[in-house]
């Protein structure tokens, strides 16, 4: 017993540093050790195409921010505050992350199961609210929560999954059914609407669907110049994709629906954000498809994942024609991102269990 209780405390000053004690007991069940590589460059950042060679910062590596998470998501950066703000969905609860203490502490526990979160334009948190509510909240600056969208047409919203700010004031944000097809990250329930859509929420307050054809439609964001629209296709396709939209002179309607990236490699689109380049940075892992034969597995007919989930985990990062520019290798699959920091380089990303962090000379679009 005396045993047990010294190794928790050697386990528990090791996380101090990076705030993971303020979690609590809790944390140890889903916490993962991390090692930084040593070596300049960082191993783990994989150049695809040369071009990328101007984003890399030759002394920067990859760190873990924290862990001790069950499925990280939805990470949003607040330079007011130097601070990060991320979901953990099946605890219910969203995160922070302090920049200038390392301390991760829970921002708002019942958090209704909150998947997406964004900064809006006037430094408010907007966050969707994946399961029971299933709505489009935003948070004041008092605190208090003001809801912008619930129902559609006079029936409830799916599960809203993840949003963007646009420079006009409106809102889009994604409707998928993840949040209520299963119990792990809400609770399951019939969805009434017929389709599950990419939905508007303007400046008036008003909700209108702009997309209605795609298949559980999941990340989303704008080109640097608002032009274009890109959205993640979850199913529909033989592999993910992400579809470009051209944006109309009325900042609403879409034309032109092209398919820019398809996940062919058994990889696993997610969330991704757009650089002031207009290269897509895209979380990446395997989708858990199974291979059509078996293999023998200690006497046992076992069917394994297609491709090889360690050498998928991570983040793939592509230019605005769709060609893969970098890979970031991860311990673990990368659900969404964004850019943070002081200077809008500082790269986080929100992975399985834990966020994990890389400077980089890119800088966020928004």
């Amino acid at each position: 017993m005396q045993e047990r209780l010294m190794a928790r405390r050697r386990l528990l000053k090791g996380f101090a540093a990076t705030g993971l004690a303020s979690l609590g007991g809790g944390v140890l069940a889903q916490a993962f050790p991390f090692t930084p590589n040593q070596r300049y460059p960082d191993p783990a950042l994989l150049i695809l195409d040369p071009s990328f060679a101007k984003y890399r910062i030759y002394s920067s590596t990859v760190e873990q921010v924290t862990t001790g998470l069950r499925w990280a998501e939805g990470p949003a950066y607040f330079p007011e505050g130097g601070y990060l703000l991320f979901s953990d969905i099946p605890n219910n609860r969203i995160m922070k992350f302090d920049e200038k203490t390392g301390a991760v502490t829970v921002f708002r526990a019942n958090a209704n199961y909150a998947n997406g979160n964004t900064r809006d334009r006037q430094g408010r948190l907007v966050t969707c609210e994946h399961s029971l509510t299933r709505r489009v909240v935003r948070t004041e600056k008092d605190g208090k929560l003001t809801v912008l969208a619930d129902s559609f047409e006079g029936k409830r919203l799916n599960a809203p999954n993840d949003i963007v700010a646009k420079s006009d004031d409106s809102l889009w944000f994604t409707d998928p059914l993840f949040g209520i097809n299963g119990e792990w990250e809400g609770f399951r329930a019939k969805p009434e609407q017929a389709t599950t859509n990419v939905y508007r929420i303007g400046p008036d307050g008003k909700l209108s669907a702009v997309i209605t054809d795609l298949v559980n439609p999941n990340g989303l964001a704008f080109s640097p110049d608002e032009k274009k629209l890109y959205v993640v296709e979850w199913k529909g396709t033989p592999n993910r994709s992400i579809w470009s939209y051209d944006v109309g002179a009325d900042g609403v309607s879409l034309s032109n629906k092209t398919k820019l990236i398809d996940a062919a490699d058994q990889g696993a689109l997610d969330g991704f954000k757009v650089d002031r380049d207009g290269n897509l940075w895209c979380g990446w892992g395997s989708n858990g498809a199974l291979a059509t034969e078996p293999v023998d597995v200690g006497g046992r007919k076992v069917y394994p994942l297609k491709g090889r989930p360690e050498d998928l985990d991570g983040v793939m990062v592509f230019s605005p024609q769709g060609k893969p520019l970098a890979f970031i290798r991860l311990p673990e699959r990368c659900a969404n991102l964004c850019f943070g920091g002081p200077k809008n380089n500082r790269l986080y990303m929100a992975s399985s269990h834990s966020v994990y962090a890389l400077y980089v000379e890119a800088h966020g679009a928004v």
